[in-house]
């Protein structure tokens, strides 16, 4: 596992935050983090392909992947070490398939950290919400993608029809967690797939709560 720079402001606070949070982190955020499930099954992960989570976490989406396509490669990052004491609890028990786990920094990442030239897909999943410089991550992952690979991200949306009081409420309490939703999100990848002659899939779930997203390189 290779280490992030001493001094890194966002990976101390991340640190910080998850020191605790990560013991009890996948029992309460099944309760708001909505269409992470969605994202895994629309996959479609080519047999033998190879699979990136940006933002891993404590491996709970790896996981689910791992159970549901057996014969892809899984790879994870994350800049919180702390995340990743659990991340590697988890998917190194008996039966699980192998994942190659780093402590990385998701705006300034290559493949080849993980021995790999490049992954058929990577998973962003309510982690660009908290990333400061996200569309430099957002810029990674398409560089570290295979041609004819796919980012597949989902994240806080602008909860555009939901009760005023209720998206007030909801904008107040992320702030706590230093998650901010994007709003220029949709923008700035449908702006990314024109220039590079790639597509990009937007769809809103629970009322705008939640935004996904399936960006697709062209295989040229």
């Amino acid at each position: 596992m290779t280490a992030i720079e001493t001094g890194n402001s966002h990976a101390d606070r991340m640190d910080r935050m998850y020191r605790t949070q990560r013991h009890f982190y996948d029992l309460t955020r099944k309760y708001y983090l909505f269409g992470r499930d969605t994202l895994i099954r629309e996959l479609d992960v080519p047999v033998g392909g190879s699979v990136l989570e940006v933002g891993c976490g404590t491996g709970r989406n790896l996981a689910l992947i791992g159970r549901r396509f057996p014969q892809a490669r899984l790879f994870g990052l994350d800049i919180s070490a702390e995340m990743l004491v659990s991340a590697e609890a988890k998917l190194g028990r008996p039966g699980r398939t192998r994942t190659v786990l780093r402590v990385a920094d998701a705006t300034d990442f290559k493949p080849l950290e993980f021995g790999e030239t490049g992954f058929d897909r990577i998973v962003i999943s309510y982690a660009l919400s908290m990333i400061p410089e996200w569309e430099k991550a957002i810029d990674a992952a398409i560089a570290a993608l295979n041609p004819g690979g796919s980012l597949h991200i989902a994240d806080f949306g602008q909860q555009e029809r939901l009760p005023r009081l209720f998206h007030r409420g909801l904008q107040a309490w992320l702030k706590r967690f230093h998650v901010t939703p994007r709003k220029l999100m949709a923008t700035v990848l449908k702006a990314k797939a024109a220039k590079s002659g790639d597509t990009l899939e937007f769809r809103p779930i629970g009322r705008g709560y939640a935004w996904l997203f399936v960006y697709r390189r062209s295989a040229n």
